[in-house]
């Protein structure tokens, strides 16, 4: 059987897995009945499998029967931080967290590919290494495995790593490749400002933070679109705005925090700094002191050309021209795949998973809680992953 009806066989075990992952999410660097479910698909297969020490990961190695540079692939496991509203008859029994990123498909995408792969394991020329990975949701956990020795896992460094990402935004069965810089560099940032409080009724008497904060919110936004080029966008988006308890108090500090978003990370660094001198600037107009922090986030996920080319010929070959198209757009979503391909050349691929009788223009994206994904195209993601390890390897 062809690796494309051997993923398709076991479409009916990847949606049992699927569902069992979505039903009972997990978020952050700890995923013990995640990491357990994975085992548990795993299990007696001929693979090598390391646990991560300091987070719920899971690294298991395809050995080949050649001597070729090892191949990564990764799925990443957690979940996020929301309550579920789809409906769902195994929408998430767990308060307060959801799989709304998809990453459950994921998952259950990479356990079928290494089942396919140790079962091929003589047409491998060289090793795969299979990364599962928690906390990609802002816990930096890929930095972790890193840390922990995943580019180590297979006795050499890979020549290659590989991801799926599904969404809503595309039909189902539809990849989308692009090369270069494909996600954004992420920051943070987090500013106090200082003043003294006292009675609504006499502010001459204090110094009050508020309308230096509310100044911050336009002139943040102003220093976008005047210190940045246009053609090397950034994005700066207050998300919290914090101050007083009650309308009668000036109160002594009122705070914002942002997320910082640049295509490289030079200009997500020159953009922490911009907001910086802005924030201190207006913190001096007011009579007021201002504590800014820039947090950095995940570099960004810079898609090699000739490896993006290649996987894209492969699905081209594997599912039809028709399906495969490169894509036109960046995405200033951020995802800490780009530090794996910091180390190693690779690409993130995306795949559509819009639900059928949906517009993929307004289905529910990512991050909501009405977000739904269609399982039929986990077979295709099996078979994806399993094709471009399997052909990678002979190219090494």
């Amino acid at each position: 059987m062809t690796v494309l009806e051997d993923a398709r066989a076991l479409q009916p075990e990847l949606v049992r897995l699927r569902r069992a992952l979505h039903a009972e999410p997990e978020v952050g660097l700890y995923l013990p009945r995640t990491q357990e479910r994975v085992l548990a698909a795993l299990d007696g297969l001929d693979l090598e499998i390391r646990l991560g020490a300091g987070l719920s990961s899971v690294v298991a190695v395809a050995r080949g029967a050649g001597n070729a540079d090892p191949v990564l692939l990764r799925a990443d496991m957690d979940a996020l931080p929301m309550q579920e509203k789809t409906g769902l008859d195994y929408a998430s029994r767990i308060a307060g967290a959801a799989h709304a990123c998809g990453h459950d498909l994921h998952t259950a995408m990479l356990a079928g590919a290494a089942r396919l792969l140790a079962e091929r394991r003589d047409r491998l020329a060289g090793d795969v290494i299979l990364m599962f990975q928690p906390g990609e949701e802002g816990h930096d956990g890929a930095r972790l495995m890193l840390d922990e020795g995943l580019l180590e896992a297979a006795g050499a460094r890979p020549a290659a790593a590989f991801a799926l990402h599904v969404g809503t935004s595309s039909p189902a069965g539809t990849f989308n490749h692009q090369s270069g810089p494909a996600l954004a560099a992420s920051g943070t940032l987090h500013v106090t400002f200082h003043g003294t409080g006292g009675h609504g009724a006499w502010p001459q008497r204090t110094l009050d933070p508020i309308p230096a904060l509310g100044a911050a919110i336009g002139a943040l936004q102003t220093m976008v679109t005047r210190r940045f080029d246009a053609l090397d966008p950034v994005v700066l988006s207050i998300g919290s705005v914090h101050a007083g308890t009650a309308s009668t108090i000036v109160p002594d500090e009122a705070t914002l925090t942002a997320t910082l978003r640049a295509f490289s990370d030079e200009t997500r660094a020159r953009l922490g700094a911009e907001a910086e001198r802005v924030c201190h600037g207006i913190a001096a107009a007011h009579g007021l002191t201002a504590r800014v922090e820039v947090v950095d986030g995940y570099p960004a996920t810079v898609n090699d050309h000739t490896e993006t080319s290649f996987a894209a010929d492969t699905l081209a070959e594997l599912f039809g021209p028709d399906r495969v198209h490169t894509e036109a757009r960046r995405v200033m979503a951020a995802d800490d795949i780009g530090r794996v391909l910091a180390e190693v050349p690779g690409s993130m691929l995306t795949l559509g998973a819009c639900p059928p009788g949906l517009d993929p223009a307004r289905a529910a994206g990512n991050h909501s809680p009405l977000a739904v994904f269609d399982d039929s195209v986990l077979a295709d993601g099996v078979a994806a992953f399993t094709e471009i390890a399997l052909r990678r390897t002979h190219l090494g």
